[in-house]
């Protein structure tokens, strides 16, 4: 059996990388994607919790967690579409278009 500590350091590591792309990267699908993998992250160390502790709740939540994220990827995405049609161009610098 794989020990806790090892998929905390999974998840902790995933969460990283989604935090330094989050705060690096420029483009908006790019940032999208680094917040879906510090979903994810999250969600492994849920799992990892509940299967430790012997429940079902933290499988309970990250299926929450993951409804949540759907609901944000299609709102995102489609507000993403709709200022690309009217900028040609996904950087999070030209976006002053929502500041009217």
């Amino acid at each position: 059996m794989i020990p806790l500590s090892w998929y905390l350091i999974l998840s902790a590591i995933l969460f990283a990388i989604g935090v330094a792309s989050f705060l690096i990267k420029r483009n908006i699908i790019t940032i999208f994607m680094s917040i879906e993998l510090m979903l994810n992250a999250a969600n492994l160390a849920l799992v990892a919790f509940g299967r430790r502790h012997g429940t079902v709740d933290g499988q309970a939540i990250v299926f929450f967690v993951m409804a949540v994220a759907a609901a944000e990827v299609a709102v995102g995405l489609a507000i993403i579409v709709a200022i690309f049609r009217v900028r040609r161009r996904l950087s999070v610098d030209d976006l002053s278009l929502m500041r009217w």
